[in-house]
């Protein structure tokens, strides 16, 4: 019995396996470096402000960021706009809200205290998390195992995504698709967005189709993860002092036991 129930066990791991394997092998992901990734690893924040402006001018038509809230922006560790600034930006978005002194909602210009407005105009993803829905996209079983070992997670994805366009279309249901290597099943509605030059940068930074993809899929990695700096500096300093405490409890028990040994050596 027991040998049968093995064999049969072994079985649904391999056809698991190389299901998964089958569908994995359709999407083509390319390993980007990015400045936040590996343990010590933290944002860039000239990155992350290119990658705003390029959200705003080509992402924010279509998607929302409603997680996020518009103050954040200032935080250190992000983008790390002046008040200032982060207030000039408000002003030059609407979001829906309570309009107080008609007790009825009403699009209004944002303050920044507000969230990035939501956009659900044309049914396309809120992209606040998707750089954490990503994250575990590639490897058996989606356990993300690329991502432990490679680095490769939700940025790479995105970045990936708009630079895996083929150039070709078809039709389904009246509905336009266009091929792409990396998401799943090869083919999605929506169409190709980046290009070179379609962001102009103040500073003069590369402004190339892979670096404007690379700027904004850092820009929604902070959107997700915005802690990440801080989350990493607590992980270390509990690694040290759980190191620390360790050496102390390794000498504390040899003193402890030093003379119950020392005994049954006379």
């Amino acid at each position: 019995m027991l040998p049968k129930l093995t064999t049969a066990l072994a079985a649904l791991v391999i056809g698991t396996s190389a299901a998964f394997a089958a569908g994995d092998s359709d999407t083509h992901i390319i390993d980007y470096d990015f400045p936040f990734e590996g343990p010590f690893g933290t944002y860039d924040q000239n990155q992350l402000q290119r990658g705003l402006k390029v959200y705003t001018e080509i992402c924010a038509s279509c998607h929302g960021l409603k997680f996020v809230p518009i103050r954040t922006l200032a935080d250190e560790g992000g983008p790390a706009f002046s008040e200032d600034q982060v207030k000039a930006y408000a002003e030059t978005i609407e979001v829906y809200k309570l309009n107080e002194d008609i007790g009825e909602y009403e699009y209004m210009q944002a303050e920044t205290t507000d969230h990035f407005p939501e956009n659900n105009s044309v049914g396309a993803p809120d992209l606040s998390l998707m750089a954490k829905a990503r994250a575990g996209f590639h490897g058996p079983a989606n356990l993300g195992i690329n991502q432990l070992v490679k680095g490769m997670g939700g940025p790479e994805y995105i970045a990936s995504l708009l630079m895996s366009y083929t150039g070709e279309e078809k039709e389904e249901a009246g509905t336009i698709l266009y091929e792409n290597t990396a998401f799943p099943g090869g083919w999605i509605s929506m169409a190709p967005q980046i290009e070179d030059g379609y962001v102009e940068f103040d500073d003069g930074s590369p402004n190339d189709a892979e670096s404007i993809s690379k700027d904004v899929a850092a820009f929604l990695m902070w959107t997700a993860e915005p802690k990440l700096a801080a989350r990493k500096q607590m992980g270390l300093t509990a690694v040290i002092m759980l190191a620390v405490l360790s050496v102390l409890l390794y000498l504390t028990n040899k003193r402890i036991w030093a003379p119950v040994k020392g005994n049954k050596e006379d």
